[in-house]
């Protein structure tokens, strides 16, 4: 290997920290032509230097072996807002320029790309969809080295370097992320090198890592499995030693990870267990180049780098001096000609074409994604011979089309799941792949093997994190979770959302393969768990983002649950929530019928209610999910039973953001539209899966709202059966069918018998559940064809 041209890779790391710095403070003379004076300098100062220099320090580092063995790599910045660093990189290697094509390679144009930054109109401090050659969203702290981890499955040869701050090493998805060495395999993805970047502080305070002694560290690292390499920068000037010091350590991981991926694409030689993958250890300190004393407080080194560390530029002469002597203590007439290009000798330090880490297509999944191919949906759907007539699990059957996907599609589609994917029901991917598992096996282990397409942990983190760093790469994928416990990711998804909606308003981002959640062992039907594991409100968080971004389902039965998930595995750009229960439930419609139905996302089903030609019905029952369809569709045979007189219009929502209006929501529905369904003034009443208030928030803007009535979870709950969960909470048959006869105005008195009746029989059925421990068979023996209003009779 060639002697290492530290000279000029340290020119490229002055010019970036160069570059990083103007970013943060400029807004004209970029090239420091004439002294620099207060109008050069943006009136607010936002940015954080503190991290900056390290992230160009190890980016001018990987140019160097990207060079000298063309090597694939994806950069993964996890120190937050290192934002400068992504964009001074893209900048310097020509890609920047070429994304945006204003933004010139010229002293224009570097002018303009300092005015930017942070600047209203421009782009954010921290690294986002605008960087070039990111994926990560620096935000919010905690995802980078899972983020890397999820983009080299399947990409054997991909090398993704995490960078993982010391601030967010103290994060709980950070610290879990350490074990993900545990499913990747060797011979089939490609490798993750975590740097772990210690320099001492966050905002305010020391970080935990960076005051924990070497060997604590040392022993921390190789405890998760890891080999750590220490680079130690004791003399912030003696950058040459540093030099010296970090390309020897990154040289000796490249080589183990070259022979771990050797071993076992070749030799097949890979003991039982997990490979001790390399990593480095790089403590330097914190605002490394900048400032190191201001007004007699130590800087350099300390947290007062963090961010700014000459704030008062616009009020105080001594820090405008001292900004410029930083500035010029880079030698930019070295770096830069005089008409602003990087000068040719350094500009060949950038690797070429698509081996440049700001133009990597990896880093622009969209132009590596392949259309999934799909099994057949007719092969999968349950044949329906009249309404309600078979009952069947819609996670089963979702499993075997899940498990056709994985066989049809062996490179780009894997499950993720917390430890949940046999209890959701979906077990029939066993069939063709098993878990990914690279540590220790056991005999009475199951479906355990280093090739699996299923990826599960205990982590909602990590299964979050593996999938969005695997669909930003170019994949597909879908996470399923219990209902309740998908909350632990609801920053991250927040995180992931506001990146779709950004990465949607970049014409050089390609689309991306849509996040999908599989939702089930949902709020109404818990079988053996209790209160803790009922919560809805996962939906009424999704909701809260960009409507272009968002779209939940609530599939009723198994075919229209196949339909959508066949119709979510072709979509690009979204967050699709799909929510289902995993036990037998009735099948509605039949496959074309469920097909349509989920291409309308909300319809009138004419077998459930009773309508006559030219006439407004007298109530409108609306529903959306599965269990409330069923205590819908038997609240309407309870009244058509009891009152034939009747005209009852059943609807249902399959895809909730139908209810919106369409100026608010892609998929919303026309004020006519939604008016000829819901009726303009008569009562109607609404069983929902989650929270009733969010069926009000969606239609707030509606003719008919002040007429709706809404039922659904209002955190009523125990370890119960489903008929006296759905009862706690009154969105059962009989409180549905009661309230139709308290709000249409002409029944009322007229039908206290009928009332009264229906009162009973939930009486009965409370009773029963209290006195056998299971729901009554008039209750789960219910079929559509019944006809008397009094059940328990049957």
């Amino acid at each position: 290997m060639p002697e290492p041209d530290f000279e000029r890779l340290d020119a490229w790391w002055r010019a970036a920290n160069y570059l990083s710095v103007g970013q943060i403070y400029l807004r004209d003379n970029p090239l420091l032509k004439r002294p620099l004076e207060g109008g050069d300098v943006k009136a607010r100062l936002l940015g954080h230097w503190g991290t900056t220099p390290g992230l160009n320090f190890v980016y001018a580092h990987l140019n160097r072996v990207i060079r000298e063995q063309r090597q694939a790599m994806l950069f993964v910045t996890g120190p937050g807002h290192g934002g400068p660093a992504n964009v001074a990189n893209a900048w310097l290697e020509g890609t920047y320029s070429e994304v945006y094509s204003h933004i010139g390679r010229d002293e224009t144009g570097l002018k303009d790309l300092f005015k930017q930054f942070s600047y209203p109109g421009g782009i954010p401090s921290h690294a986002a969809p605008e960087s070039p050659g990111s994926i990560h969203e620096g935000g919010e702290l905690g995802y980078a080295l899972v983020h890397a981890y999820g983009a080299v499955f399947d990409n054997p040869d991909l090398l993704a370097v995490a960078v993982v701050g010391d601030g967010e090493a103290e994060t709980g998805p950070l610290a879990a992320s350490w074990h993900s060495n545990n499913f990747l395999n060797p011979a089939l993805d490609g490798a993750v090198l975590p740097i772990l970047h210690l320099n001492g502080y966050k905002i305010a305070n020391p970080t935990v890592l960076a005051r924990m002694p070497e060997e604590q560290l040392r022993q921390l690292m190789s405890g998760y499995g890891y080999e750590p390499h220490f680079v130690t920068v004791s003399d912030p000037r003696a950058t040459a030693q540093a030099h010296r010091d970090f390309a020897a350590a990154l040289d000796e991981c490249l080589t183990t990870i070259r022979d771990i991926q050797q071993r076992a694409r070749s030799d097949g030689d890979l003991p039982e267990g997990t490979p001790r993958w390399p990593m480095i250890v790089l403590r330097s300190p914190k605002g490394w180049t900048g400032p190191d004393v201001v007004d007699g407080k130590q800087v350099e080194g300390t947290w007062r780098s963090h961010q700014v560390p000459l704030s008062e530029i616009h009020t105080s002469p001594g820090h405008l001096r001292q900004l410029e002597e930083w500035m010029r203590s880079y030698g930019p007439e070295e770096l830069f000609t005089e008409t602003g290009e990087l000068r040719p000798d350094l500009a060949s330090l950038a690797p070429e074409g698509d081996l440049r880490m700001s133009a990597t297509p990896y880093a622009n999944g969209g132009w590596l994604l392949r259309d999934l191919k799909l099994p057949d949906y007719f092969g999968h759907a349950v044949k329906v011979d009249s309404p309600g007539s078979e009952k069947v699990s819609p996670m089963i059957t979702v499993g075997g089309y899940l498990r056709d996907i994985i066989a049809a599609n062996p490179t780009n589609f894997r499950v993720f799941g917390p430890d949940e994917t046999a209890s959701n029901r979906l077990s029939a991917v066993y069939d063709v792949t098993d878990k990914a598992w690279q540590a220790r096996t056991e005999e009475v282990d199951e479906h355990l093997a280093r090739s699996g397409r299923v990826l599960e942990v205990l982590s909602e983190h990590l299964c979050q994190g593996w999938l969005e760093g695997y669909l930003l790469t170019g994949r597909h994928g879908v996470f399923n979770c219990y209902e309740a416990f998908v909350h632990i990711v609801d920053s991250m998804f927040n995180q992931f959302a506001k990146w779709l909606k950004v990465h949607q308003d970049l014409s050089w981002r390609r689309p991306i393969a849509s996040f999908n959640y599989l939702l089930s062992s949902h709020v109404w039907q818990q079988d053996h768990n209790g209160f803790s594991h009922q919560d809805p409100g996962f939906i009424d968080h999704v909701v809260n983002k960009k409507a272009d971004v968002i779209r939940v389902y609530l599939p009723p039965d198994t075919n229209t649950m196949l339909a959508v998930t066949e119709h979510c595995m072709q979509t690009r750009d979204t967050v699709n929530v799909i929510i289902t229960g995993k036990q037998p439930n009735p099948t509605w419609l039949g496959p074309e019928e469920a097909r349509l139905h989920v291409r309308r996302g909300i319809g009138v089903w004419d077998f459930a209610g009773r309508e006559d030609a030219g006439a407004d019905p007298d109530v409108v029952l609306g529903c959306a999910g599965d269990v409330p369809t069923l205590e819908t569709v038997a609240a309407a045979g309870l009244l058509k039973a009891g009152i034939p007189s009747l005209r009852i219009r059943v609807v249902n929502v399959v895809d909730l953001m139908r209810l919106q209006d369409d100026a608010e929501h892609p998929h919303g529905l026309k004020a006519r539209a939604f008016d000829n369904l819901f009726t303009t003034d008569r009562p109607v009443i609404f069983a929902y899966h989650g929270y009733p208030w969010l069926i009000h928030r969606l239609t707030y803007r509606r003719t008919n709202h002040a007429n709706l009535h809404v039922r659904g979870y209002k955190e009523e709950g125990t370890t119960t059966t489903p008929f006296d969960m759905a009862m706690l909470n009154q969105i059962d048959r009989y409180s549905l069918a009661m309230d139709v006869i308290d709000r249409v105005p002409s029944l009322g008195s007229t039908q206290a018998s009928l009332r009264q009746s229906l009162q009973d029989q939930r009486q009965r059925a409370w009773q029963h559940t209290r006195d056998a421990g299971e729901d009554a068979g008039f209750i789960t023996g219910w079929t559509l064809d019944e006809s008397s209003p009094d059940d328990s009779q049957n």
